[in-house]
């Protein structure tokens, strides 16, 4: 059976169980009411019979003392003025009958003659004790609802008689057959509405469930459940008034949040870049760093049959993967400084032919130890000798190599001194690698204002550009300090240079656009215990003009034997 038709059946059944219900405690109460209603008139029917004057006193003559012979009481009674007058009170008020008996309950009056002078058949005791009754009762005229009132005597207190009202339950049950009557139109109009209010619901359920039967929604819960908790991406579904309606686990582990249903966006936890990035909604995926992992969100509007369902953002963890270019990055700088020995050496060795076979032995002997003297790349980056770790060497020389392919020298600090080796060689090459980076594209496309305010060098005619890196260890804790000859940062972006997403440089279609070096080397760098900060902007505070950022890394350096944390 459809929904739909379930649905319909359902709500008909509970609003004629609830009509049916209503109809029943209504007849009940009105038949209850109309009973009382009818005590209440034969009441005042009876009260009426019972202070008339001429009843008190023709009632006052026949007492239990005064009545000797009952048939002879019969014909009496039958022609007086009791039976005169419970007649017409009866024909006038529509009422079964009209009793008035004496002080012993025998009959005075009664609409039936041959009744006269008999006891009557119902307990007179009440009333004759002074009491006002009502009562429903069956008696010799059949059932009805009675009222019994005492009659006293004309000049007392005391009581002669009594006077018995009965109206028919025949005419209550009329009554109340007409008002269930009315009732019952009213209860059948309400089934309809409750029918057509049913059918509208359904409808209503159907466009809701997206025509879904129940079968098919059970399925697809169990579906969703098993692809939301079953793939390696993280996914979180809002609906139009962006309230969380889904959250599965690897999006709580990848971003930290709780993920209660219900919940707006705004406050389950997400970070203000991947939370812009969510109401953007524009597919475009965007790298940001959430703790010590960097995702890639993506968010995208989600719609059925041209109605808008909701927003649907998902994430995927490239931690390993920026992991593995980090270490594929260090592999490529050691590449490229071997590329440069062998380059070096090439025009080395080709020098060293041509004094051979040039019949000059005594220019090529003293090239040869020009060239012990100075090593296989000791004009690479002067001053390296004070950088004691291999891993930290290299890396500086695959970066000069890149600065002079730039049109930048990159240059050691005077006070750069480290005489141990890195435990963590990728975070720290890392965060250097990013300030370096950084430093050489400003020194690239920086305007120098003068050579006063920045000093360069001169190389014939030509103004070359600068970066300089100094690294100071201190014990376990590695310090650095670089700067450039760049234009430094722009007053507006000095608060907000570490944010995720801000970025002097132009996009260039780069995927998911720039702004994560300088945010993801200060999570390093906090995740390690130090921090990575902006020292100054720029300008004549600093050797070289622009930018100076300093970094500290606790805990990455070791004294003796290299033994690297991480794999390279």
């Amino acid at each position: 059976m459809r929904l739909r038709t379930q649905i319909v059946l359902l709500q008909v059944v509970l609003v004629a169980l609830t009509l049916g219900i209503a109809f029943g405690v209504f007849a009940y109460v009105g038949q209850q009411r109309l009973s009382n209603e009818y005590g209440q008139r034969a009441l005042a029917v009876a009260r009426t019979v019972a202070i008339d004057p001429e009843v008190r006193s023709e009632a006052s003559r026949y007492t239990s003392a005064t009545v000797t012979d009952p048939r002879a009481l019969r014909d009496e009674l039958a022609a007086g003025q009791l039976e005169r007058i419970a007649e017409e009170t009866r024909r006038r008020t529509g009422a079964l009958y009209v009793v008035i008996t004496d002080d012993a309950g025998i009959r005075l009056a009664h609409p039936d003659p041959a009744r006269l002078g008999e006891m009557v058949s119902t307990d007179p005791s009440a009333a004759l004790a002074g009491a006002e009754v009502v009562i429903q009762e069956r008696g010799t005229l059949g059932e009805s609802v009675r009222a019994k009132v005492p009659v006293l005597r004309p000049d007392g207190e005391s009581v002669v008689g009594e006077v018995s009202v009965g109206i028919s339950t025949a005419a209550v049950r009329q009554q109340l057959w007409v008002d269930l009557g009315r009732a019952g139109l009213l209860a059948a109009a309400a089934l309809v509405a409750g029918v057509i209010g049913s059918m509208l619901l359904a409808r209503r359920w159907h466009g809701l469930t997206l025509g879904l039967e129940p079968p098919e929604l059970a399925e697809l819960v169990r579906e969703q459940a098993a692809v939301l908790h079953g793939i390696g991406e993280g996914v979180v579904a809002v609906d139009t008034r962006w309230r969380v309606t889904v959250v599965n686990d690897e999006a709580r582990r990848l971003l930290g949040i709780d993920g209660a249903s219900g919940r707006a966006v705004d406050e389950i936890g997400l970070t203000p870049r991947v939370l812009r990035v969510f109401r953007a909604a524009d597919g475009r995926p965007v790298p940001a760093a959430v703790g010590d992992r960097l995702v890639v969100v993506t968010a995208r509007t989600v719609s059925r049959d041209g109605r808008e369902l909701g927003a649907v953002l998902s994430v995927r963890d490239r931690t390993d993967i920026e992991s593995l270019t980090r270490q594929l990055d260090a592999v490529r700088s050691m590449s490229t400084v071997l590329r440069a020995q062998r380059h070096e050496f090439a025009n080395r060795l080709h020098l060293l032919s041509g004094l051979l076979h040039g019949g000059r032995p005594e220019e090529a002997a003293q090239y040869i130890d020009e060239l012990l003297g100075s090593g296989p790349l000791g004009a690479a980056l002067p001053g390296m000798d004070v950088v004691h770790d291999p891993y930290l060497q290299a890396f500086l020389a695959a970066k000069a190599a890149h600065a002079r392919e730039s049109g930048v020298d990159l240059r050691l600090g005077p006070n750069t001194w480290v005489d141990a080796n890195l435990v963590v060689p990728v975070d720290v090459t890392t965060v250097l690698g990013n300030l370096l980076d950084n430093a050489i594209e400003a020194a690239r496309t920086g305007n120098p204002a003068s050579k006063d305010a920045s000093p360069v060098e001169a190389t014939g005619n030509v103004l070359r550009a600068q970066v300089e890196v100094e690294l100071v260890g201190e014990g376990t804790t590695l310090h650095i300090a670089v700067t450039d000859s760049g234009a430094g940062v722009a007053p507006e972006l000095v608060e907000s240079v570490f944010a995720e997403g801000v970025s002097t440089r132009p996009d260039n279609g780069v995927p998911g656009g720039r702004g994560v070096g300088l945010a993801l080397s200060r999570q390093l760098a906090r995740a390690l215990g130090g921090d990575v900060v902006l020292s100054s902007p720029g300008g004549n505070g600093t050797p070289l003009g622009g930018a100076e950022f300093i970094a500290r890394l606790p805990g990455v350096l070791v004294e003796g034997e290299t033994v690297w944390a991480q794999p390279i």
